[in-house]
């Protein structure tokens, strides 16, 4: 007996990452996909879903832009995860890596701009790879180059933390930092600048 659905109730819907499978599938008939990967052809989907249980596994929506829907007799589970994890690394992906390169020598001022852009990008997700290139007899004095380093480490702390210790690759010396939780990011160089830039732009 079907259920009196009083005026003005709205059919619960599922979440856009909802897994439709076997019985839950509104389709009466699909594009059938078996687990080699290989198309089986259109059939009724209670005959799908019968032959995906016979083989131990689940018939699984993965298109419903088409006609018939297309869908896959795998291990549910499994395809889930995947899903999970290519959606992860996609919004990953979004994100850019972005490099900033300094010298030994370089002064106080440039350091300074250089640390207000590695702030920025950390804060807004980037991942930052900072390079000390060194030239003719600069390779001597290592050690200086680590100390930088080491002081860029805490400079930025309060937006990002090293994936991996410094290391030298050639004649460069290089670090990737990666931005924190975003809860746990904020600036400070950047507000600094920007106070400093009212406060001039008054005096004139």
């Amino acid at each position: 007996m079907a259920k009196f659905q009083r005026p003005g109730m709205r059919r619960r819907s599922h979440p856009r990452n909802y897994l439709y499978k076997n019985e839950r599938i509104r389709a009466r008939e699909v594009r059938c996909i078996g687990p080699d990967g290989k198309q089986i052809g259109i059939m009724p989907t209670a005959e799908a879903v019968k032959r995906a249980k016979m083989m131990g596994l689940d018939l699984v929506q993965i298109s419903n832009k088409v006609q018939p829907s297309i869908c896959q007799i795998c291990d549910s589970g499994k395809y889930k995860y995947e899903q999970s994890k290519k959606h992860k690394d996609q919004k990953q992906a979004t994100h850019k890596m972005k490099e900033l390169k300094f010298r030994l020598t370089t002064e106080h001022h440039d350091y300074s701009i250089k640390l207000r852009h590695a702030e920025e990008f950390l804060y807004r997700g980037d991942r930052v790879k900072i390079t000390i290139m060194f030239r003719g007899r600069e390779r001597e004095h290592k050690d200086i180059g680590l100390r930088h380093m080491q002081k860029m480490i805490v400079d930025l702390e309060h937006v990002g933390a090293p994936e991996i210790d410094p290391k030298f690759l050639g004649r460069n010396l290089t670090l990737m930092l990666v931005p924190l939780p975003k809860y746990k990011r904020k600036l400070k160089y950047n507000e600094i600048a920007e106070e400093e830039e009212k406060a001039t732009a008054g005096n004139a």
